[in-house]
């Protein structure tokens, strides 16, 4: 019986990923990336803060301070942001720097992987803003169908 490296076990297990199936890791880390503070959270640090309506979300990355991301993501609630960082820095698509200053900076960026995932992201975002019109008529035509 041929024995198997730990190398190979990885490769194997990484083969069989399947999100179908409810208790698999890429079904978790399908969940966390579809959530819209990840979303959102993600397209800000992957662009250069200018975020004007309609803007592409382009631009170089940069850091930004956790004020800077509570200001540009309405509506989230600073418990919502908190949990949002922590999850994307445990799975390594988000850096946190802290400079010791009075009072603390603290600075999140994209890891290269967050970088990856970014691209992806920017793209189901602007496919969004982009078709907008659309779903809204759709959903207008729908609701008023008859039972």
């Amino acid at each position: 019986m041929a024995t198997t490296t730990a190398e190979q076990k990885r490769t194997r297990a990484k083969a069989e990923y399947d999100a179908f199936v409810a208790q698999c890791p890429s079904r978790q880390l399908l969940d966390r990336i579809a959530d819209k503070w990840v979303t959102l959270v993600l397209a800000a640090l992957g662009s250069d803060g200018s975020h004007r309506f309609g803007a592409d979300c382009g631009g170089e990355p940069r850091p930004l301070r956790y004020s800077e991301l509570s200001r540009l993501l309405a509506g989230v609630s600073q418990k919502m942001l908190t949990q949002t960082l922590r999850s994307l820095e445990r799975d390594g698509l988000v850096t946190r720097t802290v400079t010791p200053t009075v009072p603390v900076t603290v600075t999140y960026e994209l890891t290269a992987l967050g970088h990856s995932l970014h691209q992806t992201l920017r793209g189901v975002k602007g496919w969004a803003e982009a078709h907008m019109d659309d779903v809204l008529a759709n959903r207008a035509t729908y609701d008023t169908r008859p039972a």
